[in-house]
């Protein structure tokens, strides 16, 4: 319960300019500037903050170093790893909503959790730089769901969503293309539980690494409590929390430690 409490305040604290309906903009004040530690499209009407991935491929495609964004998540990551991903991202939350419809669940092998550091390396840095264009942007379907779909219901005139023109009269093969992504991963989370956190999201990527050397880790002790396998089996990532507490695909949800032989602690602490 109280991981839910952050997850829905992260969504309504970051997307709270409830301006753009009277205004017909999204907000472009100083705050606009700073990133958030999850992903949360910079073009949703209601977002006040960037994200993180879109700001990292602004910087790459104007051949610039984003040392203020480095230092931000490199110090998110160093204290609590990727626990941001399961305690913050509307993505995730949205995801482990879908998970709960009862259906069938599979359990694909763990290699294609390696894809999201293809995703990252190939289209959201070399893409990017090599391009010129913020491609993973363009098809995130984070942001197709928390900006394409929105704006394009909304459907204003001119300002900075169009250019000039309804956004519906610009709806093209790009958009039907992103919808067919975000369905995809909508479709995949009813039956693979979080399926863009494991195979595709850039961010949990970069968090991931992490997990192994931040301040703050799951420390596994030898004694089991006698619910030990049932909160294994509650693992969103599949992972053997006993054997390597900190794996590099943990998001921190922290279930495990509600069995006395796991605990999230400071890494100087036994």
């Amino acid at each position: 319960m109280k991981r839910r409490f952050f997850q829905i305040g992260s969504i309504l604290i970051s997307n709270s300019y409830f301006g753009s309906f009277f205004y017909g903009k999204i907000y472009q004040g100083w705050f606009k500037g700073t990133c958030i530690p999850f992903m949360n499209c910079y073009g949703c009407p209601l977002a006040i903050a960037s994200c993180p991935i879109g700001t990292l491929q602004h910087f790459v495609i104007i051949k610039a170093v984003p040392f203020l964004l480095i230092g931000f998540l490199g110090t998110i990551g160093l204290v609590v790893g990727r626990m941001t991903c399961g305690w913050l991202c509307p993505f995730g939350f949205f995801q482990e909503m879908l998970h709960k419809i009862k259906t069938p669940k599979f359990h694909p092998g763990r290699v294609f959790n390696y894809t999201k550091y293809l995703i990252l390396i190939g289209l959201t840095l070399l893409v990017a730089f090599f391009v010129g264009e913020p491609w993973l942007c363009k098809l995130c379907p984070v942001g197709t769901l928390e900006a394409g779909i929105p704006i394009v219901l909304w459907n204003p005139g001119g300002d900075i969503f169009t250019q000039g023109g309804a956004v519906v009269s610009r709806i093209g093969l790009l958009f039907d293309f992103k919808l067919a992504i975000l369905f995809g991963f909508v479709a995949m989370a009813i039956f693979i539980h979080q399926p863009f956190c494991r195979f595709a999201c850039p961010l949990g990527a970069i968090y991931s690494v992490f997990n192994k050397i931040s301040f703050y880790r799951i420390k596994a002790y030898n004694e089991k409590c006698s619910f030990f396998h049932e909160y294994q089996e509650t693992c969103p990532m599949e992972i053997n929390a006993q054997q390597n507490p900190n794996d590099k695909d943990c998001i921190r949800c922290l279930e495990c430690t509600k069995c006395k032989s796991l605990a999230f602690k400071p890494f100087w602490r036994r």
